[in-house]
């Protein structure tokens, strides 16, 4: 069965769609430059208005070790991603601090970038699409055949709407993940959740 994430939380409308649709994870970004950013504070409250059901991923752009720790300590969360430059030593660092697993993120450019990924100690890796100068959230995609090597479990990101939802449940994926694809200007749109939400259930079904 594959997961589904909604990453970008931020606002009480968002949580109680959630709290309906039930997804296996949400995303909490603590990156400034994002327009989905959210404070530790506010974090908490989502965290404590979630669904026990509803794991709860911070995710992190090249922070300090010791303030991840405390952040996803403070908050409750579930899951840490990394979706900047970490390396192995920062992941040892973090692990030092913290037991919580690991999301690695990926920005494929070639195969180099998933060989070189897949010896990191993350529990699991995020691929999302390159973008020179971004660190994701672009909603675009890139050719997912080229994923069948990866044999850590994966979270598939990069691009994924209602109309190509299906296509992505069709990769070795273990969960995919959107933001995005999910929101119509910038404000997540309860109606796209939805429809997602249907379309891996109707999967599962099949």
């Amino acid at each position: 069965m594959k997961c589904v994430k909604f990453c970008g939380i931020r606002r009480d409308e968002d949580v109680t769609f959630v709290n309906e649709l039930l997804p296996e994870y949400i995303g909490l970004i603590f990156y400034e430059k994002s327009h989905r950013n959210v404070t530790k504070q506010r974090a908490k409250q989502i965290r404590q208005a979630l669904s026990p059901e509803i794991k709860a991923v911070g995710v992190f752009v090249d922070k300090p070790v010791e303030e991840v720790a405390d952040i996803c300590s403070y908050a409750g969360l579930n899951l840490i991603q990394l979706h900047g430059n970490e390396d192995e030593d920062y992941i040892t660092g973090l692990r030092k601090l913290t037991d919580l697993p690991v999301i690695k993120a990926v920005r494929f450019k070639n195969a180099d970038d998933l060989y070189n990924a897949q010896n990191l100690s993350a529990d699991y890796l995020l691929v999302d699409t390159y973008i020179k100068d971004s660190v994701g959230g672009t909603g675009k995609t890139f050719d997912w055949n080229k994923l069948s090597s990866l044999n850590k479990p994966y979270f598939l990101a990069g691009g994924i709407t209602t109309d190509n939802f299906k296509d992505a449940l069709k990769t070795d994926a273990y969960c995919i993940d959107i933001s995005s694809g999910i929101e119509t200007d910038k404000v997540k749109d309860y109606d796209k959740m939805k429809q997602i939400i249907y379309l891996k259930g109707k999967d599962e079904n099949e």
